[in-house]
């Protein structure tokens, strides 16, 4: 956000009735009510900046201190001064259904001079639907997307109506990753020729990128950059360190955090620290020869929506802690790293507070965003609060 510049100008005196008026217009004007929150460490604020969403799913911090929110619905919207415009035209045509719609949203790292973007969405074709992979420009009166470019869409469409992923990470080269989910087909993910059950990893022209494991695509898609994964709704690049992360839905119990690399298999549906909804075990046990070992899993489960990695100036405490937004116990889970990356302990927040949490960001001034996957949605921001 701009810093304040000091007043060329000469003070001046300010008559005492333009004083008055000025008190008596503040006095009309309500602050944003905030709720204040004790955790383990510190106590924080958390501020509704807009209400009035219908589910949105994700939330990107433009450069100039507003924000853009996707509605799962089909809706791109622009907050600004504690007020979301009307939809911004030009999204191409979508699924809406399910747990599909307008999903994930980034912004290019040039954003503030190309303003381009990336989101992801279902979209129909033949089969039915599937995930698919979007650039565009946003223009300069934030009225409508110019430029609107299909990338990529995943190689089978069915119609099924969920686990379609899918959000966006993008490497310090500029390249993009982005999961899809098994799209409720279980073995999907264990088929290197299906880009269900897997995180991508593409060029900013929607090619595949140097590195991934099928280059050439003889033994699998080109495009994929690991497999076995369930539902990968959160996505993130710690940007301290460039390692990426993945949460991940679990079935009952289950739930992972892990640390994709290419070539390697995350077990789905082979291995899984959960069970079946019928009760019934999953695959051959919580690991196997073969297949990669979560950071961290959750059983019972959590529902994770989202995560980040805390890198900021606000909550020097939480350094280098991931942050997880959860659906099902409604919180925001906040788990402990130390120095070497291990995990100590976790701490909930917010939990049965706001409704569900889909999306979770740390905003450039050291905040925390976050979006609420309800009928009427929120954006809510913490911060610091003040000493009392």
């Amino acid at each position: 956000m701009p810093k304040c510049e000091a007043a060329a100008n000469p003070v001046r005196a300010i008559p005492s009735t333009a004083l008055l008026g000025l008190a008596l217009a503040m006095a009309a004007v309500p602050a944003l009510a905030a709720d204040r929150v004790a955790t383990q460490s510190v106590e924080i604020e958390v501020t509704e900046i807009v209400g009035g969403l219908e589910h949105p799913w994700s939330v990107e911090a433009l450069p100039d201190g507003a924000y853009l929110v996707t509605e799962r619905p089909g809706r791109l919207r622009v907050v600004r001064d504690g007020t979301a415009s009307a939809p911004v035209d030009g999204l191409p045509k979508l699924f809406v259904g399910g747990q599909g719609g307008l999903l994930d949203i980034a912004l290019s790292p040039d954003f503030a001079t190309s303003r381009k973007l990336y989101f992801t969405a279902s979209v129909p074709g033949e089969g039915g639907q599937g995930t698919a992979l979007f650039a565009a420009r946003l223009s300069n009166d934030e009225k409508r997307l110019e430029a609107v470019e299909r990338l990529f869409a995943m190689n089978r469409f069915t119609g099924t109506g969920q686990h379609f992923g899918s959000r966006i990470a993008i490497g310090a080269d500029g390249t993009l990753f982005f999961g899809i989910g098994d799209r409720g087909e279980m073995d999907r993910a264990q088929d290197p020729q299906d880009h269900a059950g897997s995180i991508l990893h593409l060029n900013p022209d929607g090619t595949p990128a140097a590195g991934n494991p099928f280059a050439g695509g003889s033994k699998g898609q080109p495009e994929i950059f690991s497999t076995g994964h369930r539902n990968p709704q959160g996505i993130v690049i710690d940007p301290a360190e460039g390692t990426l992360f993945t949460v991940e839905h679990g079935a009952r119990g289950g739930d992972e955090i892990n640390m994709p690399k290419a070539g390697s298999n995350y077990g789905w549906p082979m291995i899984s620290y959960g069970k079946h909804y019928s009760g019934a075990d999953i695959g051959i046990g919580s690991s196997a020869e073969g297949y990669e070992q979560p950071v961290h899993y959750w059983d019972p489960s959590i529902a994770p929506g989202a995560i980040d990695v805390y890198r900021g100036a606000m909550f020097p405490e939480w350094n280098g802690d991931f942050l997880v937004a959860a659906l099902k116990y409604e919180l925001l889970a906040r788990i402990e790293r130390d120095e070497s990356g291990a995990i100590t302990g976790e701490e909930r927040l917010l939990e049965g507070a706001y409704g569900r949490l889909r999306d979770v960001k740390v905003a450039p001034d050291g905040a925390i965003l976050l979006v609420t996957d309800e009928v009427d949605g929120q954006l809510l921001r913490i911060s610091r609060a003040a000493a009392p």
